[in-house]
This record gives structure tokens, sequence and C-alpha cells, in this order.
């Protein structure tokens, strides 16, 4: 069984179902948010409210209502206010094993008091999908779910089932988790593009069919689930020969969210009491707070002085984990926590667990401060009305009149206190799908300097736009950098990154930022996010002198930027194809490298590989790919012997279909390479079919054309057999029972009519010996090695030159089984009909005449 390796402690509740599950949907639902983050989370889900606390409860007390002669608990609001009451210690007992179908309440079902904790569980569940062998991003599964707000305990339930066919084995199953995007997985080893900041991704190999991961405080949104079997294998496999196995994976969610919060106001003290159960808190923040201060004052445990006292902050995230854990049990009376840059404009989760042991009373009062940014915002021209077939989100932050520069620079103190950023409105222009395009409101360049940092806001919160890359790119003006000067910018996440002159290592509250520098030797810096977090962004730009900061202090910088979002980066290249993917509603993109992999097969890929087709590690040279693109179409030429002997012995259709066989499959494997060997035709689509289809109808003439049956008889198999073909083809080109059911057929005719004439002339059929010694045989022969290559000996690396000697053998073994010619036919005789000469014509009509 797979185990998280993050987030496996906290508390549990059982899956609670009372009563038919109709009625316990209709009377302990969640509240309105909780009840629209179920319906976004999967197609199933099941809500039941829990609580714990004292026995009993009178009847007619608030918050119960009358059902049917029993009492049911109403579940209270969502964020009670801040005279709510505080909740009363609880247990919990212990979640369902991952195998359980059904559902246990707790012991104690007996409606609590108005001021118990009440839990509300929740499972999400979607629907299963088949899992496929890693090859690029595509073939593995992507699960979306969404998890709802004061949620204390995430479990995710994961099973796999397999058929029970012996060729189904235990394999290994890698499984991703992550917050707010897909994952960022490289399951090849490959490497990334340039500039491209990736973080370890978090995973669990799963070798049962079984397992489970526990996470304490999840961060409420979207959380996304990647899984898939282990790398394909180089080896080609033809589909339907070898038999294979389905995998199936379907991963449900648990979650158990808390009903009463107590909020924390700022600059309130809210008493607090533990025993020896958490006590749950949070804090709103409001945007441009700077600083975050908790502060735990009057601890007392059993009345002396001391604070045995755990506190934890923020919530839990894959595959990088920022909670902050306070720990306070020194003898003094007070405890802080500093949180500079908070996430704005959200609940902050608090949790306080005494430490104490069991029924040692703690009693203290939580404090929060908030430290206000003065924003200074340099976009303050109208909003111009967008054109119609764009979409823009315009943020314009606080409209207050702007100085010139020169004041700007001069003025950092103004009004009520010094201003902690300036900001500049950025335009978001949706361009298509996974494609939007930022730009700074009413100027292209972004004043930058020392004193005061500079701030844009990236929206990337629709739900929609972390299924692509962030790019950005910066320049500045070299003349304007000195020697000793830098511009440093930090991308971030939920809130901004402010503390330049202490630190350049863009961390902030609960997140690691991404950091870029320009200087007078690099006066340019991208950036490139695969699958950026569903947030609010911020890039922060300041002018820095860590040797001579005077020189900063008049110092200006204009820094250009350019910043968006695009679904592939540089559309995977010239060696790669975009793809958009989708899961139910969710659209995310992908890089399939065109030149990893033979197209006529699935295999692993040996080409250009990694996220957007640049590792070219394992990738073929100029002259390689040369070589094997000659060795793919020249060796269709072989096809012009049996094209000689069918025209010498009058078939002219097995003639044009082995022409037409010759034409497209040069010219398709002439479309089908990598780099720069490249030649299309047609359309690659087209030019496939018609070389798949060109395959099968030379196999099935050359067969039945050795039945040697009567001509109407053989050119209407000929055409029946070619639409069989065609519509076969069009249902599954990859089947290779399309091919090998019709030559199965044509076989079994050219058998029967061989067995016939040996029984009506009472001698084998041929009769020649050495039309089996020297035809027959060697044709068999070639049939029997094409075969084989083709089914089996075909790999990744030896691709290009066992594929261009199946072409020989099927060209050669053709001309060897066609039949001969007709006695009475001469050679060559259709080629002297169309030769263009006089020839006097006889007629051998005998007329009579009457004699009178």
């Amino acid at each position: 069984m797979g185990r998280a390796g993050t987030g496996t402690g906290g508390a549990a509740v059982a899956v609670a179902v009372a009563g038919p599950l109709l009625l316990l949907l209709l009377l302990a639902r969640p509240p309105p948010g909780a009840a629209g983050d179920s319906q976004k989370g999967g197609p199933r889900a099941q809500v039941s409210t829990l609580s714990w606390g004292r026995r009993a409860a009178p009847c007619g007390l608030p918050g119960i209502r009358k059902v049917g002669g029993e009492r049911i608990p109403a579940t209270p609001p969502l964020s009670p206010g801040p005279g709510s009451a505080r909740p009363a210690p609880w247990r919990v007992p212990p979640l369902p094993s991952s195998s359980s179908q059904g559902a246990q309440v707790g012991q104690d079902r007996r409606a609590p008091r108005r001021g118990d904790v009440r839990l509300v569980s929740e499972q999400f569940s979607q629907s299963p999908q088949k899992l496929s062998f890693y090859s690029w991003y595509g073939s593995a599964r992507l699960f979306h779910f969404r998890v709802p707000p004061d949620a204390v305990l995430l479990r995710w339930l994961l099973q796999v089932s397999w058929g029970s066919s012996p060729t189904c084995t235990n394999v290994e199953i890698t499984v991703y988790f992550r917050y707010g995007a897909p994952p960022v997985i490289n399951p090849l080893g490959t490497s990334f593009p340039a500039n491209t900041s990736v973080q370890p991704s978090f995973f669990i190999k799963m070798l049962q069919s079984n397992a489970s991961v526990n996470i304490s405080h999840p961060a409420p949104g979207d959380w996304f689930v990647v899984a898939h079997l282990p790398p394909s294998s180089q080896k080609i496999e033809v589909k339907d020969f070898v038999p294979t196995c389905a995998y199936v994976f379907q991963p449900d969610m648990l979650v158990v969210r808390v009903v009463e919060v107590s909020v924390l106001e700022p600059d309130v003290p809210l008493p607090q009491n533990l025993l020896s159960h958490p006590s749950y808190l949070k804090i709103f923040v409001p945007k441009y707070t700077q600083e975050l201060r908790l502060e735990l004052q009057g601890c007392v445990s059993n009345g002396s002085l001391g604070c045995p006292v755990r506190l934890t902050v923020g919530s839990a995230t894959l595959p990088s984990n920022f909670q902050k854990v306070l720990t306070c049990t020194g003898p003094t009376q007070a405890c802080r926590l500093l949180l500079p840059s908070p996430p704005w404009d959200r609940w902050l989760q608090v949790t306080a667990k005494s430490l104490a042991g069991p029924h040692v009373s703690v009693a203290f009062s939580a404090v929060a401060a908030l430290t206000a940014c003065r924003v200074w915002n340099m976009n303050v021209q109208p909003l111009l009305p967008s054109s119609l077939n764009q979409s823009c989100n315009i943020s314009t932050g606080l409209m207050s009149p702007s100085p010139s520069y020169q004041d700007q620079g001069r003025n950092s103190r103004l009004g009520n206190g010094p201003f902690c950023l300036m900001s500049y409105a950025v335009t978001r222009e949706d361009v298509d799908v996974v494609s939007v395009r930022f730009r700074p409101l009413d100027r292209v360049l972004v004043l930058v300097q020392s004193d005061t940092p500079s701030v844009m806001q990236l929206y990337l919160n629709t739900g929609m736009d972390s299924g692509g890359s962030l790019t950005i790119s910066l320049w500045a003006n070299q003349s304007l950098i000195t020697k000793n000067s830098w511009v440093v910018a930090c991308v971030n996440a939920a809130s901004p990154f402010l503390s330049f002159n202490t630190s350049l290592n863009c961390t902030t509250a609960f997140f690691q930022g991404y950091p870029l520098f320009l200087s007078a030797s690099s006066r340019e810096a991208n950036l490139i996010i695969p699958y950026p977090e569903t947030d609010t962004w911020y890039l922060s730009l300041q002018l820095v002198c860590p040797e001579s900061p005077e020189e900063c202090v008049e110092a200006v910088v204009f820094v250009e930027s350019a910043l968006s979002l695009v679904p592939c980066l540089h559309d995977c290249g010239p060696y790669g194809q975009c793809l958009l993917l989708r899961r139910h509603g969710y659209l995310y993109a992908g890089c399939s490298c065109k030149a990893a992999s033979a197209p006529s097969m699935s295999r692993r890929p040996t080409g250009w590989r990694g996220w957007s087709c640049t590792d070219n590690s394992t990738a073929q040279t100029v002259a390689q790919q040369k070589a094997a693109a000659l060795l793919l179409t020249l060796s269709n030429l072989l096809f012009l012997a049996p094209i000689a002997v069918s025209v010498y012995r009058s078939l002219l259709v097995e003639a044009a279909v082995y022409a037409y066989t010759m034409f497209f499959s040069t010219f398709y494997h002439a479309c089908d390479q990598p780099g720069e060997a490249v030649l299309c035709i047609l359309n690659y689509d087209t030019l496939q079919y018609c070389d798949f289809l060109g395959s099968g109808v030379s196999m099935w003439v050359t067969i039945l054309c050795m039945a040697r049956l009567k001509a109407a008889l053989k050119y209407v198999l000929y055409l029946l057999g070619t639409l069989v073909f065609a519509m076969s083809l069009q249902l599954d080109r990859r089947g290779a029972w399309n091919t090998m059911g019709p030559c199965l057929f044509a076989f079994v005719v050219m058998v029967t009519m061989w067995v016939y004439r040996c029984g009506h002339r009472r001698q084998c059929y041929p009769t020649s010996w050495q039309r089996w010694v020297f035809y027959l045989l060697p044709g068999i022969s070639m049939a029997t090695v094409a075969l084989a290559i083709y089914t089996s000996m075909m790999t990744s690396d030896n691709y290009y030159y066992t594929h261009s000697i199946w072409h020989m053998l099927l060209a050669g073994s053709a001309a060897f089984l066609l039949p001969p010619r007709d006695k009475h036919t001469e050679p060559w005789a259709c080629s002297k009909k169309l030769t263009c000469h006089y020839q006097i014509c006889k007629n051998h009509r005998e007329e009579l005449y009457t004699v009178t």
C-alpha cells in the first residue's frame, strides 16, 4: 500500500449516513458555499453532518429540528460572527478503511448543545479512467476535485482494478497530487526548456489495489490527481495481436470540515480554553496587507504561568507545504508569530492545540494585528472601451492622483505614512483557450526605483488558467543600470514580495517566489512557469545596490515586460505538436513530440523529447534523419518488381494496386520523418490512410490472384475486399485484425480452390515442382519472415531498418507468388495493345447472295 510522505496526521472522522440518503441531504445538507463546491468536485457526492459534544440536549433547543420523532441537528452558518459561542471539546471516531463500501455514524448520535463543535463530512467521487503506459503528458489520466473551505482533513481513497487474465500482473502505478494546478511530472527524466522553473512533484507508488493519503488542514480550492502506468517499453506491439490488460483507476475524496469556526478579528482579543482538543480559528486578510502578527496573551495552564500551545497557521498544499507552526512552551505569557506578506483577500486558518496533556486546561487570548500597506497607484487615466473581439479584465487599484516620475522619486512619504508599493494596473486580454496576454494599462515601460517596489497583478484565477504556461520576459535599458546595481524581480502567488531591503529570496508568508535579475551585463531575464496555480499572481520589481546603497537613492530604471499565458511554449517547436486535452469541463495543454516516435506505431519516444520537445539527448542527427528517410522511402521501389511481373503476365489490376501502394507508402514515410528530412505532398492523415489501405489491398489481391478464379468472380471479390478494407480502416486504423481478417478469408478461398483442383485433376496443384521450388516456397518464406518482423521484432531503436526490410519482403513475396500467365496469352500482351499503328481488319461474316 502506498503512503503519502506529508500530512498523514491530524483528525479523522467517519463517513456518516443516517437514514435514507435523500432525507439526509435535505435535512443535514452543508451551507450553500459548501454545496456549490461539492457539485464541482465530482459527479457524485455524499454529505452528512457529524456532531459530538455533551450527551444530551433538551427538546426544543435552538438549532434542533424535529423530523418524524427524531431530533436532527440543524447546520449552523459556515462563518459565525465574533459573538458566536466557542466550540466545545469533541472526539472523532476513526475513519473507515479504504475497502469499506458502507458508512457508519459516530457512537454519540444525540443532538449536541449550541456550543458544541459540529463537523460535516463530504465524499466526492469521479468516474474511473483506464490507465495507459506513460509516453507523454496526454497518456496520464487527470482528475480534478474541489475542496470546500474550513476543511480539517482530506483523505484520498485510491482504488485500482484489473482483469483476471493471466496477462494482468501487478504493476507499479504512480499517482501525483498537487494543489491549484495539474502536477508537473517528468517520469522519463527529460530536460525542461531553458529558464523553466519546476518544483519537485509529490507522488506515491501503488503496488496494491488500494491506497490512501491523508492531508491535515488542506487548502480550499482546486486539487488535481494524475495517475499513469510505468513508461512504455521500446518494443512496438501491434494492436489486438498481443493480449493486453486494462488497469482502471478511481480516486475518491473524503473531506471533513468544521461548520462552526471562531472568527478572529484584528486587534480584538478572542479568549480560548483548551483541554485536549484543538480550537479552530480563522482571520480574514484584506488586500494590501503588509504584515500579520499573531500573539497569544495571558496564557495560563492550570492556574500557573506557561503556554503549552502549538499554533498552526495556514493550509496545507502540495507539492510544497508552507504552513507556519509556533510552539509556545516557555514560561513567558506572550507568544508571537510574524508573517510578512500574508495571502491577500482570503481567510487564513489558525489551529490551536494544547501540549499540556489530557485533562489539563490551557487558557489564553488570541490577538491578531494587521499592518496595512499604503499603495501608490501609477495608472489614473480613464479606461478606454476595449474592442468588441477582446475580453479584458482591468485592475486599477486605488484611483488616486498620480505624481510625475520626478516627484515620485523624491517623495517616499506623503500623507499618513510611507508608500509600501507602486501599483501598476494590468490589462488582461483573453486571446484564445488557455491563452492570455497581460499589458500595463497606459504605458509599456515600468518605473523601478530603490525605495519602493513596483508591483503588477496578473489575474490567473478564472479556474481555466492553470492548464498553460506562464511566461515572463523583462528588458532593461543597459545605460540606466550601473555596474553595482541590480533590478530584482519576484514572481509570487497570493501576495507580492515587498521586503527587498532585507532579503532577496522572494519568500512570502506561504509561498516561495521565483526570482529574476537584471544587471548591466545581463539586461534580459526570462521565466517560464508550467501549469501555474489558480490564483492572483504578482510581479514585484525593485532596484538594489548591495555594495553601495547610496548609488541607488536617485537612480531610476525603466523596465519593459512581456507577460502572457500560452498553452505550449513556442507551440512545442518544430519537433512537437501542441494538443489541447480535456477532463470533463477542464482544459489543459501538452506537447506531443511528433519526432519522438514512429507515428505508425505507439511506442516510447526515442527522438526529441521533453516538456516542450526540446530535449535532444536521444535525438537523431541530420545525417541520421536523412538516412532513415531514404531507407523508408527507397525501400518501396522494390514494388517495381511485382508491377513488372504483373504487366508481363497481363495482370493490370494487380499492377495498378502495387503502383498505388508504392506511391503512397513512399510519400507517407517521407512525411512521417522527424526534423529536416520531411516532405508532405498531402495531409499527413490522408497519406497514412492511403498507405494502410494500399498495404492491405495488395495482400488481398495477391492471395486471390493465386486462387485463379474466373475473371468476373475475381474482380467482384477485389472490389468487395477493397470496400471492406476502407470501412475497417476508418473504424480502427491500428487494429491488426482489420488487415488479418480479410487476408485469412482470401487464404481460405485460395486453399479451397487448390484443393478442388487437386481432387478434380487427381494430382497436386500446382502441378509443376519448379513452380513450388523456385516461386511458391521463396514467396511464402519471405511473407512469413515479413509477418514475424512486423509483429514481434520491431522496436523503437531498429524501426527504420526493420520496417524497410518489411517493405522489401512484402514486395518480393508478391513478385514470387503471382501466378503464371495463361497459355493463350502472349507476354506483354497488354502493352502491345497500347501501341499506335495501322491494322488490316478482316470481316469474317459470310454474306449470302440470292441468285435470281
